[in-house]
């Protein structure tokens, strides 16, 4: 590849067993080799990819990253889901022979164990081991590279904590990726948390104020537009939760939509028009690459399924540096208005 390389911030979405598409656009942008990443916002599965990409970076540079990435979706792989059951009758519905329901047993089964979980305290989290064990976090909060942004959901305020790289540890990966109905809350100095994605799916203001790249590249997991409108409980269930983990980040579209629209038609006196960042906005998409998959697919961790979700992702993420890598740091790729808003004004 050609030797000169460009800065960008990287904005990875969670999305469960999905996160492996994510994983697969890293491992094509490090192949690649010519994005610098500035700063680095992460989400649930999407943290996991940031924490276990930069820690490999500050290892041993970009191969070494990419390898322990692999080593780490294979982690994942040999763990399982906690709910098998649930990821079995996802992998049903994937091939046709659920029936589109969701049993009560299941149901039932889940809640169990969310209740069993519960009862071992803050220490039961099948990935808190595979984390310890793929992840240097001294050596990460020392590191000098990209700026880290972790998302997770305070629990009591329901506003979002952006945790920074300096306060990094296992239990702030974990609390971006806590969901309420699989784990309980994760507790941190005394505040207990959940999710990210439910306040910020990753979160980008941190970008606005904390770097220095004008670039953003959101690299999405969960499909923004659906061609179908659900009829079954299930797939109302499904698109319920895809409207609920995208609605933050289409905040943020908005804002940053609104101030483009500020600085491009002069809404603001000279002196202060260098007080605002106009970003430049790309993305990388699963809608299409990920449309024959429900999202009740995100709790399968079969290997030969997370290997398939990363090719799907690398080749999504070739298409786009080779369609758009010279756009970065010139001009956006991506219309909010036309994508992400429609016809809705500003």
């Amino acid at each position: 590849m050609a030797n000169h390389s460009k800065s960008i911030n990287l904005a990875l979405q969670g999305g469960g067993a999905h996160g492996a598409f994510g994983w697969g656009v890293l491992d094509a942008l490090l192949e690649d080799g010519r994005l610098h990443f500035d700063g680095i916002s992460g989400t649930s599965a999407g943290t996991m990819n940031a924490v276990v990409m930069l820690d490999g970076l500050a290892e041993g540079g970009a191969e070494r990253a990419r390898e322990k990435l692999h080593d780490f979706w294979f982690g994942v792989s040999r763990i399982g889901s906690p709910f098998s059951t649930l990821g079995q009758q996802a992998a049903n519905w994937l091939t046709g022979n659920g029936g589109g329901n969701w049993p009560m047993q299941d149901w039932m089964r889940m809640w169990a164990g969310w209740w069993a979980a519960s009862s071992q305290g803050r220490q039961y989290n099948p990935l808190r081991g595979l984390l310890e064990n793929q992840v240097d976090f001294d050596r990460l909060r020392r590191h000098g590279g990209a700026k880290l942004f972790v998302a997770a959901t305070d629990v009591n305020s329901g506003n979002v904590r952006v945790f920074r790289t300096r306060e990094l540890t296992v239990d702030v990966v974990l609390a971006s990726a806590c969901l309420p109905y699989l784990y309980p809350a994760v507790e941190i100095d005394g505040k207990h948390y959940w999710d990210g994605g439910y306040m910020g799916n990753p979160v980008l203001f941190p970008f606005f104020y904390l770097t220095g790249t004008r670039d953003i590249l959101v690299v999405h997991i969960n499909p923004i537009a659906r061609t179908d409108v659900p009829t079954q409980p299930q797939e109302v269930m499904e698109r319920l939760n895809e409207i609920t983990f995208n609605a933050s980040l289409l905040r943020e579209m908005r804002a940053i939509a609104f101030v483009q629209k500020l600085l491009d038609e002069e809404w603001l006196k000279p002196e202060y028009r260098d007080r605002l960042k106009y970003i430049l906005l790309h993305s990388i998409r699963a809608d299409e690459a990920l449309a024959d998959l429900s999202s009740s697919t995100k709790l399968v961790t079969d290997w030969n399924f997370l290997l398939m979700l990363r090719e799907r992702g690398r080749e999504t993420a070739r298409a786009w540096i080779e369609q758009h890598f010279d756009a970065v740091g010139e001009r956006a790729t991506v219309d909010i208005r036309k994508e992400f808003l429609l016809d809705q004004p500003l």
